[in-house]
């Protein structure tokens, strides 16, 4: 059961009571509109945060710091849900219970996490010129490593020619231009706009009371001055026409991503079957895609499918030779012909309802995983805890699946064309 705690204007507390585990996890988010102008100075902010504080000046104090409570850990937390991103820290430490006699954990945690968040290392008004260097080079090595890999560089591609009109297609990191662009004055501006008008989303699971992780959480909080600007709700896909690209690349092996459209996204009734269609045509290893094109008719090195319930959006990406794009092509969009047509086995459609509840009963498996699931599920614009969606998972017939095939219709198309042969 998660309990909710108002803590101050646009500032809430979600506690998940579990006393199962040895540590517990608090995640601290702030929410922001998706977009080119934010994506960068986002995901760099909480690294720079990282680096020091006025109480713990260095890494060296931090870890030291950490290491005094038990070997505790921050870390950052940069999201992408729908319309928004978040960018925030967060904290994974032992319960108190299982501390030396007369040692707190929780609550010099929290105080530890305020630190990082309100007092950090400045010069001259501005972040630490130092720190704001060495973490753009750690975020633009990110953002590079992404774009060697060739499969999600071609689907970044992808969803930026979807999403032409519409946030999804921003990448969650910012682009390395933009990065470069990023001095500590712009930065450190950008953080106090955030810290008063940003919507912020509090996460802990543990055994402490709820209402003792409120006290504690709005404490740390209280000396922000608040100025909040409620973001607006989860929109659907925007939609700026479609595509159909093609990009040689020096690299072996091809890439051939497809893009489709549907108008069921998570806050639909038709939702849980969109996502059994999804496991049953390409996520997985029983999935038709799978099966046919790559085992069947070895027409890829690897395929699969992803859904992106807050937008609608249905992708396929295929590892493949470069003279297969038009057979994989035309064998993708057969295998969707055949899910319309309601040529799905029983055996078919119950491991993709399995594939689907083991991945559910993952969720309470770890503090982590409870946070990652709520914390996203809490903004996506449709709340379904686990035990709601596992019984909307079982409830989806073989005419739910065939009806949530009949909605999907290609949009976009990005073929990375590898050396010949």
């Amino acid at each position: 059961m998660i309990q909710t705690f108002p803590l101050l204007p646009g500032v809430t507390l979600r506690c998940c009571r579990d006393t199962r585990f040895r540590q517990g996890c608090l995640s601290l988010q702030f929410v922001r509109p998706q977009c080119h102008e934010e994506a960068a100075l986002n995901a760099l902010l909480p690294t720079v945060l990282l680096r020091g504080c006025e109480t713990a000046p260095d890494l060296r104090a931090i870890t030291n710091r950490l290491d005094d409570l038990y070997g505790a850990s921050v870390g950052t937390l940069v999201r992408r849900v729908g319309d928004y991103q978040t960018t925030g820290l967060s904290c994974a430490f032992m319960e108190d219970r299982f501390a030396m006699a007369g040692d707190e954990i929780l609550a010099p945690m929290v105080r530890f996490l305020g630190q990082l968040l309100l007092q950090p290392v400045t010069e001259n008004g501005a972040f630490c010129p130092d720190f704001v260097a060495g973490e753009k080079k750690n975020l633009i090595s990110a953002i590079e490593s992404e774009l060697n890999d060739k499969r999600a560089y071609a689907m970044g591609k992808l969803l930026r020619a979807m999403c032409k009109a519409d946030s999804f297609g921003v990448p969650r990191l910012g682009t390395v231009e933009a990065v470069a662009d990023i001095d500590p004055q712009t930065l450190y501006e950008h953080y106090q706009r955030i810290l008063c008008s940003s919507p912020v989303e509090l996460f802990y699971v543990g055994s402490a009371p709820g209402q003792t992780v409120a006290g504690l959480l709005k404490d740390m909080l209280s000396p922000i001055v608040r100025d909040y600007e409620p973001l607006p709700g989860q929109s659907p896909f925007h939609d700026g026409g479609g595509s159909h690209t093609a990009e040689p690349a020096e690299a072996a092996q091809s890439v051939l991503c497809m893009g489709f459209v549907t108008d069921i996204t998570c806050a639909c009734s038709q939702f849980a079957a969109m996502q059994v269609l999804n496991t049953l045509f390409g996520a997985g290893m029983t999935s038709k895609l799978f099966m046919q094109v790559r085992e069947r008719r070895s027409l890829c090195y690897a395929i699969g499918s992803g859904y992106y319930g807050s937008k609608g959006i249905l992708t396929v990406s295929a590892g493949i030779d470069r003279e297969q794009e038009q057979p994989v092509r035309q064998e993708v969009l057969a295998q969707l012909e055949e899910c319309r047509r309601g040529h799905i086995t029983e055996a078919e459609l119950e491991a993709a309802r399995e594939a689907l509840l083991s991945a559910l009963r993952g969720v309470y498996d770890s503090p982590g995983s409870i946070e990652s699931y709520f914390g996203t599920q809490l903004l996506n614009g449709a709340f379904r805890s686990p035990e709601q969606y596992r019984d909307e998972i079982l409830g989806v017939t073989m005419e739910d699946a065939v009806a949530a095939a009949r909605t999907l219709r290609l949009h976009t198309t990005y073929f990375l064309k590898g050396a010949e042969k």
